[in-house]
């Protein structure tokens, strides 16, 4: 079994990522982006993709780092300590994974304009309430040489941003994953911030036209494609869930540290230790189950669901510990928009729900283990 201790080299890119990011982009910057009205911050992700974080899944040979999925994961526990805004898990992870699994020059070209910062990707899977890839019923009927995509997509985050869509489509004998520019004739975007203030979209499709060249891999052949894009995506959200629940973990330590009650400080209560204990506990758990998740990501991709459904399914629930855990100990302030708190419980309600929710996740373990 691989070690879950980080290695030398991925101590550095923590601590390189972490002190440029708590420099850059505190939890102050995403307050300013959303008092501002915006949901991202282009300069930013322009110096993370001069950094190389853009291209830490993209080939050295298309001028990425290629680092891997483990250090995808460092990067996006990083981000998810600050509340950082940025299309990194949709364009450096799920997108670069997705076009990996194609040998062509459109897609070398496609992974060389994302490590580059130039390209950005929404994936567009979700149609209903629950995220649900395998059902996906919007159809991509055959016009001559061409498709034809009518229907709708919801909850696409980062689709109000993105340059291009990784847009799923069931033809005539299965699904099909296609790669279109996101303002091609008869795609039209409803934007909306959610409601941790970063950008997602509603996108229509009134009788898109799709070529064979738009199509991502082979027709009726979408999982092949999109199950490695999904699981990295997956491991990478449910690292960034675990570093929101260090970052709101230590703002309540800190809290604890100063707060006094009747002349005391709060933390010396014993019922309060214990509880800060308790999720300690468990955020150290969950960072194993992503270390994990990363690792055979990296060494076994095709075996890795079940690390990867443990990992998300884990952080979901310990980032939902830490921020109620942190409203509460809190007490009433930690409800008003003055303290951070409430970002960080924000973030967390919708990173529960993107790419599969707890029963989503719990169930695939299950069904893995044979429960």
């Amino acid at each position: 079994m691989a070690t879950l201790v980080r290695t030398e080299e991925e101590t550095l890119l923590a601590d390189m990522a972490r002190g440029f990011l708590d420099d850059t982009a505190p939890v102050s910057h995403l307050r300013a982006l959303r008092d501002a009205g915006q949901t991202h911050d282009p300069a930013l992700w322009h110096e993370m993709a001069q950094m190389g974080w853009a291209g830490v899944l993209v080939p050295e040979s298309c001028g990425g780092s290629d680092m891997g999925h483990a250090a995808a994961g460092i990067l996006a526990e990083a981000m998810g300590r600050t509340l950082v805004a940025s299309p990194f898990l949709s364009s450096a992870v799920i997108a670069a994974t997705a076009l990996r699994q194609v040998s062509d020059s459109r897609a070398t070209e496609a992974l060389r304009r994302i490590a580059a910062g130039e390209a950005t990707y929404a994936l567009a899977v979700d149609e209903g309430r629950k995220f649900d890839p395998d059902a996906a019923q919007m159809p991509a009927r055959r016009d001559g040489n061409s498709f034809r995509l009518s229907g709708s997509k919801t909850f696409v985050v980062d689709g109000g941003l993105a340059d291009r869509l990784l847009v799923l489509a069931r033809t005539e004998n299965g699904l099909t994953l296609f790669d279109l520019p996101a303002d091609r004739a008869g795609i039209s975007r409803d934007k909306r911030a959610m409601i941790d203030s970063r950008d997602a979209a509603r996108i229509t499709f009134d009788a898109v036209e799709a070529t064979g060249d738009d199509v991502l891999g082979s027709v009726d052949q979408a999982m092949t494609v999109l199950k490695p894009a999904l699981e990295a995506g997956q491991a990478a959200l449910a690292a960034e869930m675990a570093g929101l629940a260090a970052g709101a973990f230590g703002m309540t330590v800190g809290y604890l540290k100063e707060r006094k009650q009747f002349g005391v400080l709060i933390g010396q209560f014993q019922a309060l230790q214990h509880r800060a204990a308790d999720l300690w506990c468990q955020t150290e758990v969950t960072a194993s189950a992503i270390a994990h998740a990363g690792r055979m990501l990296d060494a076994d991709p095709q075996n890795a669901t079940l690390a990867v459904s443990l990992a998300k399914a884990r952080a979901t629930e310990t980032a939902k510990q830490a921020v109620i855990e942190g409203v509460q100990m809190h007490g009433g302030i930690g409800m008003t928009d003055a303290f951070d708190m409430g970002f960080y419980m924000k973030r967390a309600r919708v990173g529960a729900e993107w790419l599969g929710d707890y029963g989503y996740h719990a169930e695939r373990v299950a069904a893995l283990r044979g429960f």
